[in-house]
């Protein structure tokens, strides 16, 4: 276990105890940084203390990736400010600090305690510190790039969105509110879906044996999470993706994730079957009475008259809305078939910092990135100019 702790600011400078700054604990061990902070409110489902068990279990032994888990608190109360989990990865010469996401976690964010920071003084004081921390890390590192980060954790700022380094990312979250009276919120789509998803319904159940199912227990999940797998993978090969999520850390880490909070009501595994054959499947993760959407898949074929995927996503959330859930997230990426049930548009940030020479032309980069992003128009332009414009990801 790796443990660096540093403190760095100027005493006296102002009145307020951030004016000291804040103290920083690197930790390489998930199960040894929970203990360290405590208990959680997490700002995001993905935040979920289990999330992470899992996706540290399935990583950290993962070739050139380093579990650097941040616990920030304030220098002078040593209250709570901040806890971020964090790795360390190669990639060609340069150390890169980043969330523990690799491409999986949809929204990064930090874990809030009482002295996180709450103005964009405070932030600049708290990135300040963490830079310095993972600059004197054992191996050091070159740049600490931040990606998919809410704006926004619950009522208040995110702390990092603060930062004159932040920038807009190039997706979106796309949460649902229904409210309690979930048939008025199925009055706000388009007439047209209404009645697509009714008659999809109507399409589906003329087989008897048609049923829309919640696992309810590890073993039923898994074997849904298989199908998943199967149905996910032929049709990301059949539309010329690269597809990563059943590589063996990703496999290990939704099979681990699945497996262990099943029970305990994180993990939802839902399905449409006909008899014995699974037409599609919807892994989702909760929290209190939120859920965010995170793996779909459909056996397409014959089934592709009932719309199985738009089906399985409005069965979901009617079951759900029933046992208290009123926050419907569809998770990142503009697809054709999340707009049509109206999702709001949640913004992210993206942020980068260079933390020793070689890491400063990749910030530069980074931050020229960030600039173009607030003129779309001129980006998707300059895209087209230089032959880089690809596929949109709503048709996909």
């Amino acid at each position: 276990m790796t443990v660096l702790t540093t403190t760095v600011g100027k005493i006296g400078a102002r009145a307020s105890s951030h004016a000291i700054g804040f103290h920083v604990e690197l930790l390489s061990d998930w199960t040894r940084a929970v203990a360290r902070w405590g208990s959680f409110d997490p700002p995001t489902a993905f935040q979920h203390p289990q999330w992470y068990a899992s996706w540290y279990s399935a990583f950290a032994a993962a070739a050139g990736v380093d579990p650097l888990i941040a616990v920030i608190t304030d220098a002078a109360t040593g209250e709570r400010a901040a806890l971020l989990p964090l790795i360390r990865r190669q990639q060609g010469n340069i150390r890169i600090v980043e969330f523990a996401d690799l491409d999986l976690t949809d929204y990064n964010a930090p874990l809030l305690g009482p002295a996180a920071p709450r103005d964009a003084a405070a932030a600049r004081l708290l990135w300040r510190d963490l830079r310095a921390a993972l600059r004197a890390s054992a191996g050091g590192a070159d740049l600490v790039r931040l990606r998919k980060v809410p704006a926004e954790l619950g009522c208040r700022a995110n702390p990092l969105a603060l930062l004159d380094a932040a920038g807009p990312c190039s997706l979106t979250g796309n949460p649902i509110l229904t409210g309690d009276d979930y048939d008025a919120w199925r009055y706000t789509l388009d007439k047209t879906v209404r009645k697509e998803l009714e008659r999809n319904w109507r399409v589906f159940t003329r087989d008897h044996s048609a049923a829309f199912r919640i696992a309810a227990d590890a073993d039923e999940a898994l074997q849904i999470l298989s199908t998943l797998e199967v149905q996910q993978a032929s049709r990301m090969t059949s539309l010329g993706l690269n597809f990563i999520l059943n590589e063996e850390n990703c496999a290990a880490f939704y099979r681990g994730l699945v497996r262990d909070s099943i029970d305990g009501g994180y993990t939802v595994v839902t399905a449409l079957t006909a008899g014995e054959e699974v037409v599609a499947t919807l892994l989702g993760i909760r929290t209190g009475t939120r859920y965010v959407m995170i793996r779909i898949s459909n056996a397409g074929g014959k089934w592709s008259n009932s719309s199985p995927g738009r089906l399985i996503i409005e069965r979901t959330m009617a079951a759900l809305h029933k046992d208290g859930v009123r926050e419907f997230d569809l998770s990142i990426g503009n697809y054709s078939y999340k707009r049509r049930f109206k999702p709001e548009r949640m913004p992210l940030v993206d942020l980068s910092a260079a933390l020793s020479w070689r890491g400063r032309p990749y910030a530069l980069r980074d931050r020229a990135v960030l600039a173009l992003r607030r003129y779309p128009k001129l980006t998707a332009w300059l895209k087209q100019a230089l032959g880089k414009s690809k596929p949109s990801r709503e048709d996909y």
